[in-house]
């Protein structure tokens, strides 16, 4: 565990990636503390304010603190895209467990289901499911969630479809292991470092399918502070004032590329040829600069 987390924090993009993240959850916990007003006290003499010592990210058109909505909004972001993903994990781990482990009509039935649900372009399911339960957060993260099901179920029956005929599965099989135990106790554990990869990138797509909802008015509804619905705001008011769109975007940029960042270093540490280069590369690093200290 120690050499993962030193190997994972050698890389400087992921350790730029872990920064931003913890940033934003830091963010997200003491937004109130941080954030100079409230997300909705509207100042109308001081609209569309530049950014300045006042406000350093500028006032909206409502004259509302661009960067108290920007830091409280992080708080919404997070949320949505960690209780989505989280649903879709439970869901479509589930889905993947049984039907990689079992196989036969369950596998066929449960991956019939998820086929279905992949074929409707992600951003379209959404909208849909959001058509029938109507616009909110609440009824985002479902959407979101929904969406991403298939995606988990797809990794966790490919991964287990990997382990499950283990000499350690076969051999605790053997003994009368129950197969619950064997679920939980050796085939998830083992099948474990492509959904954990999988959870970082889908949190990325989480945040960026949240602020777009929210961009066409069926996310995060106003006042509270959305990124995407800040760009929303925005758009009207590129030319006059730029900071309205520009600072939600930026946030909004980051932290997607921070997930992604992410998932690719705990790919390049989870995974055994990944980490072997890694190591390797490392091991070369460390050659080059003890000769290069000697001389």
């Amino acid at each position: 565990m120690a050499s993962s987390l030193r190997l994972l924090l050698s890389s400087p993009r992921t350790l730029f990636a872990l920064v931003v993240v913890v940033g934003v959850v830091l963010l997200a916990l003491f937004d109130e503390q941080v954030a100079p007003t409230g997300y909705n006290e509207v100042d109308v003499p001081r609209r569309l304010l530049a950014p300045g010592a006042g406000h350093w990210f500028g006032t909206d058109d409502l004259g509302r603190d661009v960067l108290s909505r920007v830091v409280l909004g992080a708080a919404v972001s997070l949320q949505v895209g960690a209780v989505a993903v989280g649903f879709s994990l439970v869901c479509g781990v589930t889905a993947g467990l049984l039907a990689g482990y079992y196989g036969r009509w369950l596998d066929t039935v449960l991956m019939r289901l998820m086929d279905v649900l992949f074929a409707f372009p992600a951003m379209l399911l959404a909208i849909a499911v959001i058509a029938v339960l109507g616009p909110g957060t609440t009824n985002a993260m479902i959407a979101i969630g929904l969406t991403y099901t298939p995606v988990f179920a797809r990794v966790t029956r490919a991964a287990v479809l990997g382990v499950k005929e283990s000499v350690y599965v076969r051999a605790s099989r053997s003994v009368g292991a129950s197969d619950a135990r064997l679920l939980l106790r050796h085939v998830l554990p083992n099948a474990a470092p492509p959904i954990i990869v999988q959870t970082s990138v889908s949190l990325a797509f989480a945040v960026l399918a949240e602020a777009a909802l929210s961009f066409v008015g069926l996310g995060t509804q106003p006042p509270a502070p959305s990124w995407g619905r800040m760009l929303s705001e925005g758009r009207g008011h590129l030319e006059d004032a730029w900071w309205m769109a520009v600072f939600p975007g930026l946030a909004i940029v980051l932290l997607v590329l921070a997930f992604n960042l992410l998932g690719d270093g705990l790919r390049d540490v989870l995974d055994p040829q990944q980490r072997s280069a890694l190591e390797a590369a490392r091991s070369r690093s460390r050659r080059a600069r003890r000769r290069g200290g000697r001389s």
